[in-house]
C-alpha cells in the first residue's frame, strides 16, 4: 500500500524537495509503525526543507522532525495497535524519515504514548517548539528557579518556543517579560500571560556592559548573539539562562563577569537527544499543569498540500505561535 510524503533531495548539490509516493518497505528501521495524523513546523523544518541551513544528514530523507498518529504495528511490547503516540527530535526529519509522510516507522525509544491531557492536534502544537520549551523551564527549576526569585524574561517571544515558554512559565505563576521585534505583539503577548511585552528596538544592544542593572531571576534565550549577552549582563544574582536558539547569531560575546561576580548558570537545552525521566516528566506536565491552552488553541492548521508554501514565512520571521500539518484525517 503506498502514501503520500515530503521527500528532502539532493540533485547536483542542491536540496530539491517535493511530494512522492512511497511505500513502508521505502521507510527506515524502527519497531513501532505510526499513520501519521498530524506534524508540525519547526524553524528547523523550513532549513531543512529549503536547504537554507545544513540541517539533512541524509539524502533523501522524509522531512518534518515532529509527527502523531496512531500506531499500526509494534515490535515492541512499550505499544500496541491502536495506541495514540507521538514522536519527536532524535534523528526524525534529519537522518531518520520523519513526519511529513502519512506513515513513519520510528524507534520504540524515540516513541512515547501520547500523554492524558493532550489528542493528536494538541500534541502538534507544541512538537518539538513545546518539548523544548518545557526542558528549558524545567532544567531551570532543577537550577534553582522559583516564582519567588524574580522576573523571567522570554527573548523571540512571539516565535514557537518563546511563545510556549511565556505561557507555560506564566501558568506556573511567574512573572514573566516578553522580549519581541514585534511592536504589533503585546496584546498577543499579554493574553499568554506576559506581564510586559518588551522591544528589542528600545534595548542598547551596542553598549552592553560587563555587568548592568540586575533585572532577571530567568532568562530563556532563542536568540542568541547580543541579545543573549545582554540577557548575561543583567541577570539577578544566582539566576539561570537557559540558552535554546540562534535566530539572530550563534555568537555569544560577554565576559565572565555575570558568572563570578553574580553566580549566573548558563544552562544549553539541547531537545534532540534528551531521554527519560526527563523527556517523560516534561511530555507530563506540558498536558498537565503546564499545558499551554492559548497557543494550543490559537495554532494555525494548514493542509498537507499547503506544506511547501509554508516554510517561507518561517526563514522570513513572519510567523506567531505554532503551525500545525493536518497530514490524514486522525
Amino acid at each position: 500500500m503506498g502514501f503520500k510524503a515530503y521527500l528532502i533531495r539532493q540533485e547536483a548539490g542542491r536540496v530539491v524537495p517535493g511530494f512522492a509516493e512511497m511505500s513502508d518497505a521505502d521507510l527506515d528501521a524502527g519497531e513501532v509503525t505510526i499513520d501519521v495524523a498530524y506534524s508540525g513546523i519547526n524553524y528547523k523544518d523550513a532549513l531543512a526543507a529549503t536547504g537554507a541551513g545544513k540541517i539533512i544528514r541524509r539524502f533523501p530523507c522524509i522531512g518534518g522532525i515532529d509527527l502523531a498518529g496512531t500506531v499500526v504495528k509494534s515490535d515492541s511490547p512499550k505499544f500496541r495497535p491502536g495506541d495514540q503516540v507521538l514522536a519527536t527530535s532524535y534523528d526524525i526529519g534529519v537522518a531518520h524519515h520523519g513526519g511529513y509522510a502519512e506513515r513513519a516507522r520510528i524507534p520504540a525509544a524515540w516513541v512515547y504514548r501520547l500523554p492524558a491531557g493532550l489528542d493528536l492536534r494538541a500534541a502538534m502544537a507544541l512538537g518539538t517548539a513545546g518539548f523544548t520549551a518545557g526542558l528549558a523551564v524545567a532544567r531551570m527549576e532543577h537550577n534553582g528557579l522559583q516564582p519567588g526569585n524574580g522576573p523571567v524574561v522570554v527573548s523571540g517571544a512571539t516565535g514557537g518556543v518563546g511563545s510556549i515558554a511565556v505561557e507555560i512559565l506564566a501558568r506556573a505563576g511567574y512573572e514573566v517579560h516578553a522580549l519581541t521585534g514585534k511592536a504589533d505583539s503585546a496584546d498577543y503577548l499579554r493574553q499568554l500571560g506576559a506581564k510586559e511585552a518588551i522591544l528589542r528596538s528600545s534595548l542598547d544592544l551596542a553598549k552592553i556592559k560587563p555587568l548592568d542593572k540586575a533585572l532577571w531571576a530567568g532568562a530563556v534565550d532563542n536568540l542568541g548573539g547580543e541579545v543573549l549577552a545582554w540577557m548575561a549582563s543583567t541577570m539577578k544574582q544566582a539566576g539561570t539562562i537557559a540558552s535554546i536558539g540562534l535566530a539572530a547569531s550563534i555568537e555569544f560575546k560577554t565576559t565572565v563577569m555575570p558568572f563570578i561576580l553574580r553566580g549566573v548558570s548558563l544552562l544549553g537545552i539541547d531537545s534532540g537527544y534528551i531521554g527519560d525521566p526527563l523527556r517523560g516528566e516534561v511530555w507530563r506536565r506540558l498536558g498537565g499543569e503546564w499545558k499551554p491552552e492559548r497557543v494550543i488553541a490559537q495554532a494555525r492548521e494548514i493542509a498537507f498540500d499547503d506544506l511547501p508554501g509554508a516554510f517561507d514565512n518561517f526563514l522570513q520571521a513572519r510567523i506567531t505561535g505554532r503551525t500545525i500539518v493536518r497530514i490524514r484525517n486522525p
